[in-house]
């Protein structure tokens, strides 16, 4: 069970939008499970969850769960970098437009979609029953640009810091957006503004 508190807001954007345009902030929500929770409308999110009983993952277990990670990117969420590592996952992302209820993913939403569809392919391919996640995630809302980049490089070295791989680039459950610098040599630029004869 969860609950929402809705703040005020000047304006919806449109149902169609995802991507950089819908990280204007709209509505920040409130629910709570057994940890309590927060949610802020186009903002990205750090979220963590884990194994039950903190199971050691196979490496077929990992794969299948990047690749749920990945399945609603640009439909619920933009993810903006995953890991999966032995017993845990780190994901950061943005949620988007439910374009049939014209409103935001709520986080729940989308982790159980992530956990339950990557939890259902891998106890049928390992035959295994039972539950392979913990209930409950963590999560919180990242506010700058420079705590965004200090997570997407947490995410990226944690392979490297658990002592999987000597390079974060030789980890095969790992995922990120590539990153794109507007003022690098080579990009067109906009042009300069003419001045009037008059």
């Amino acid at each position: 069970m969860f609950y929402i508190h809705h703040v005020p807001t000047w304006g919806r954007p449109p149902s169609a939008v995802h991507g950089p345009q819908a990280r204007k902030g709209f509505v920040k929500m409130f629910y709570r499970r057994t940890l309590p929770h927060l949610q802020r409308d186009n903002k990205r999110h750090f979220v963590t969850f884990c194994t039950r009983d903190r199971w050691t993952l196979p490496n077929l277990a990992r794969e299948i769960i990047l690749s749920s990670s990945l399945h609603d990117d640009g439909f619920r969420y933009d993810l903006d970098a995953a890991v999966v590592m032995p017993d845990h996952a780190h994901l950061i992302l943005t949620p988007l437009i439910n374009q049939a209820e014209a409103r935001v993913w709520l986080l729940p939403e989308i982790l159980d979609a992530i956990k339950g569809a990557s939890a259902h392919v891998i106890n049928r391919k390992l035959f295994r029953r039972g539950s392979v996640w913990q209930e409950e995630s963590f999560d919180h809302v990242l506010r700058g640009s420079e705590q965004i980049r200090d997570k997407v490089h947490y995410i990226l070295q944690n392979p490297v810091r658990g002592g999987l791989v000597d390079r974060w680039q030789d980890y095969p459950w790992l995922w990120h957006r590539p990153f794109t610098n507007p003022c690098q040599p080579g990009r067109p630029r906009a042009a300069a503004p003419t001045q009037s004869k008059i």
